[in-house]
């Protein structure tokens, strides 16, 4: 089941007695868990009816045993394993065979959550299949930045607002695929802004930090696109961080691109496959150039490469002096967009 899906019945009342919950993407895992853990039970029900357990601590005797007892004075109780990847004999064969005992016969009065992050388990072994056919299973993959729209829109959404599209830009770029990050920023725009009004771009550019870790890809993606708004926040980004982006290094990256440009002008009317071959990429990227090519004519890109290798003569210290690298780096890109 999708994490919505989830939620959308959770939220209707209807709780299942197991849930296995894994994947690479935390924040799905724990926005379940955290709702279950808030609203399976009332407050004063807690103190007895809810357990939470964290893998490296536990075993799945222990686990099981916890989640075989009886609620006392509620209807239910709860049982949530925190980090259940470190639970040790979840994929031992003892662990396994008592886990696949219980969900065969689970206690319906329990709700039992396995939260498992950063990993999954072997999808042949009896325990997963038993997951499978008897639990709530859901997988939280990875996220790309070509989903983050989708996702910052429906954050949104769920706390019954409105963001422009720019403004889903610019938290796209300036926060990246931390989850957790948006929702926290989305959060502080929210609290700034008066009840009912949008989520300008206005808005996130005044009150989101920049919480990504830019690199040069993402720069010369940014180039190609001609996005300068992203550009200089990325080599403002670099500036503040010249121990992990020194330019003498975005210089290689900037004069590589630039050179597999001029390769893709060349070799306009050559197949895709040739073009690929001859750039030294995988075809999968040539649609950033055929992007990039309709920025930067060929005169323009030849004369990038001339601008290229002056600001790494400027680097080296020659025909110039007491120059800050950094502001080498943004004359550079300054010239390269204009």
């Amino acid at each position: 089941m999708t994490s919505a899906a989830i939620l959308k019945d959770l939220k209707a009342g209807n709780f299942k007695p197991v849930y296995f919950l894994y994947g690479e993407e935390p924040y799905f895992i724990d926005k379940i868990s955290r709702y279950i853990e808030e609203n399976a039970l009332q407050e004063h029900e807690r103190s007895f009816n809810q357990m939470v357990l964290y893998g490296r601590d536990a075993d799945m005797a222990g686990v099981l045993g916890n989640a075989r007892r009886f609620p006392m004075m509620a209807e239910r109780q709860v049982v949530i394993v925190k980090e259940a990847q470190d639970l040790a004999d979840f994929k031992r064969d003892l662990g396994a065979k008592l886990l696949v005992q219980y969900l065969q016969d689970p206690q319906p009065s329990t709700i039992l959550l396995f939260a498992y992050k950063h990993g999954k388990l072997d999808k042949r072994s009896a325990v997963w299949k038993a997951l499978s056919k008897y639990a709530v299973v859901m997988e939280s993959k990875k996220v790309y930045e070509n989903q983050l729209p989708d996702i910052i829109q429906q954050m949104v959404a769920e706390k019954g607002r409105k963001i422009s599209v720019q403004a889903v830009h610019s938290l796209t770029q300036l926060i990246g695929t931390n989850l957790d990050r948006l929702d926290g920023e989305i959060n502080k725009t929210l609290i700034n802004i008066k009840e009912g009004q949008e989520i300008s771009n206005e808005v996130v550019l005044q009150y989101v930090g920049l919480s990504k870790d830019f690199n040069p890809f993402e720069l010369i993606k940014a180039l190609g696109k001609r996005d300068t708004q992203l550009v200089f926040r990325i080599v403002d980004f670099f500036e503040a961080n010249p121990k992990n982006n020194p330019p003498v290094l975005t210089i290689i990256h900037l004069f590589r691109f630039f050179s597999q440009l001029m390769v893709y002008h060349r070799m306009a009317d050559a197949s895709p496959k040739e073009q690929a071959a001859k750039m030294g990429i995988n075809p999968y990227f040539l649609n950033d150039f055929r992007v990039a090519v309709r920025n930067y004519p060929l005169s323009k890109v030849l004369q990038n490469i001339r601008y290229l290798h002056k600001a790494d003569m400027q680097l080296k210290g020659m025909g110039v002096s007491g120059t800050d690298q950094s502001q080498i780096i943004k004359e550079l890109v300054f010239k390269l967009l204009y």
